[in-house]
């Protein structure tokens, strides 16, 4: 590729990064160390925080509840990936694509399943009275009395998938002639792990457990259905209507961001010193033990089991969709699809189905015109910033999506720089599709940059040498070769922006404005039957991304890399 257009599309992708990137994520910065009145620097509202026990309370439950979300889910995760990395067993493929089902459904609307299940009168509470194990007049009330570890099971049952793809990824790189060589000098299988495996697969790891951690410490969805307001990312949710007073939701997004800021960089540091894992993978190929019998059984039920327990919230959400009444009872004890006919006629879901495919749609096109662009310039070219611009793309998944909400937020108030985007009416249209769009762009660049460097590239320079200019080779070339690592990579762009939460529950304020996730939200909090249309809206929503992540699947793309940092 020549210099001249790698430059052009390198500076444009950096321009649009400071302005809707950095410069967002600096305001918020900015903001909590700059008094309103005269603009002066301050460290006041920093100390505000912490020196308010309940701002510190919301700030140590958030960092606990991502440690111990991260922690939750590395157990989870590493085993299930060790599994799969030594053993062939019956259905392993199968199941290896069962464990991801965690994926099709948003955190949020779980916890709606799991509080339907662990409630007072939910169905456990029911199977235990039912078995004789827990007296009918004292129900325990498993969520108000475990709020905090009902979040954690949510967060690692929605985020092992993240963890178990990385570390998958990162055991298929290793080099097999090193375990073998512990092998053959009588290691254990245990030793050999620890001494050899572990060691080896540590950069997946770290990857992986920065992108969870970060995710589970800012996530505001899950604590908002349990009710949990001690914590940080909800204390800035509900800071949100006094923004233009109150300085305290500004000092604690700066917080966070500072947070996540650290733990992303800290897992680079870690994975740059560490030369463990980053050699090129050899032509040897571990030797993977086929099983049967009672192992095979084994290894086969360890990912049966945790499937079934990660469908749990997508049981709950699927029952209490067809319930027309589910109160102290094991399951529903009528059904009805009344719920999804009443669903379509309610009117906040029809239109936020609408509003929602429209946001997705612009974005992924956004996303995937930026994202070729910089696959491009990161394989094709020789300009020496491409290893700078590749880091800086995959940046928003190290940056809280609550942290970029907030400043995108702050600055479309009456005023700020970003009022432009505000539409006809307040709408969010443009300031989610750019939101959208820069927050899925890392999973379209990873498919392109994967899909050109698995490509020939001697059919594009047979076309440069008969006189094809870099774009017409791109278009007629390279996008042919590429075209399923594209669509793979657009598919869960689109199907991630379409059930985005963060954005989605702050910056759509108005009713006509909501995509499907503030939707579904407004509905959980409405008298009646609003519990279930929510369920009916959550089970499209686990149809709509079932059919996006088999597609992906389908169509190809390296599942690990979509989520490295």
């Amino acid at each position: 590729m020549k210099r001249g257009p790698a430059l052009l599309i390198a500076l444009v992708t950096s321009l649009l990064f400071a302005v809707f990137f950095l410069y967002p994520a600096g305001m918020v910065v900015k903001q909590a160390f700059v008094r309103p009145a005269d603009g002066a620097f301050t460290f006041d509202f920093i100390g505000s925080v912490f020196g308010n026990p309940i701002y510190r309370e919301g700030l140590w439950n958030a960092f606990i509840l991502g440690a111990v979300s991260t922690m939750a889910t590395l157990l989870i995760a590493f085993p299930l990936a060790l599994i799969g990395h030594r053993y062939d067993f019956r259905f392993k493929n199968a199941l290896g694509v069962l464990v991801l089902a965690p994926m099709i459904l948003p955190p949020f609307v779980g916890a709606v399943g799991v509080k339907q299940m662990l409630g007072v009168d939910g169905a456990l509470n029911a199977l235990l009275m039912k078995l004789g194990w827990m007296a009918a007049d004292a129900p325990y009330d498993w969520l108000a009395n475990g709020r905090f570890t009902g979040i954690v099971l949510m967060n690692a049952l929605h985020l092992y998938p993240i963890l178990y793809m990385n570390i998958a990824a990162a055991l298929s790189n290793l080099d097999p002639a090193m375990e073998q060589a512990a092998e053959n000098l009588g290691c254990s299988p245990f030793r050999r792990f620890w001494k050899i495996t572990l060691p080896l697969a540590m950069p997946g790891v770290f990857a992986g457990a920065s992108v969870v951690f970060i995710w589970a410490f800012t996530e505001l969805g899950v604590p908002l259905v349990f009710d949990f307001a001690r914590v940080a990312p909800v204390q800035i949710y509900d800071g949100i209507k006094g923004l233009d007073k109150n300085p305290i939701p500004y000092a604690l997004t700066a917080i966070l961001l500072v947070v996540a800021a650290l733990v992303f960089a800290f897992s680079k540091l870690v994975m740059g010193r560490s030369p463990l894992g980053t050699a090129p993978r050899p032509k040897g190929r571990m030797n993977v033990e086929k099983v049967g019998g009672v192992k095979g059984l084994l290894c086969a039920s360890v990912f049966a089991a945790v499937f079934i327990v990660a469908s749990i919230p997508h049981l709950g959400v699927l029952l209490l969709s067809v319930a027309e009444t589910w109160y102290g009872s094991v399951i529903p004890e009528h059904l009805t699809m009344r719920h999804y006919h009443e669903a379509l006629g309610n009117g906040l879901v029809v239109p936020s189905i609408q509003n929602s495919l429209m946001y997705a749609s612009c974005a992924t096109l956004l996303a995937l015109v930026i994202g070729l662009g910089v696959a491009w310039v990161v394989v094709r070219s020789d300009l020496k910033g491409r290893g700078f611009l590749d880091t800086m793309v995959m940046m928003p998944l190290a940056v809280p999506g609550l942290v970029m909400a907030f400043g995108y937020l702050a600055l479309s108030q009456e005023g700020k720089a970003f009022h432009f985007l505000v539409g006809e009416g307040g709408s969010p249209f443009f300031l989610l599709v750019i939101a959208y769009g820069i927050r899925r762009l890392p999973y379209i660049v990873r498919s392109a940059v994967a899909g050109l460097q698995q490509s020939n590239i001697m059919l594009e320079q047979a076309a440069a040498s008969l006189g094809a200019n870099p774009f017409r080779t791109l278009r007629r070339v390279s996008i042919p070769l590429i075209g399923a690592n594209l669509a793979a990579g657009s598919i869960l762009a689109f199907a991630f922006a379409m059930l985005e939460v963060s954005d989605s529950l702050i910056l759509a304020q108005q009713a006509q404005h909501y995509p499907i996730t503030k939707a579904i939200y407004t509905l959980l909090s409405t008298l009646g039957n609003g519990t279930e249309l929510a369920a009916a809206l959550g089970v499209w929503s686990m149809a709509f991304l079932s059919v996006a992540i088999i597609g992906a699947a389908v169509l190809g793309g390296k599942r690990g890399g979509l989520f490295k940092v």
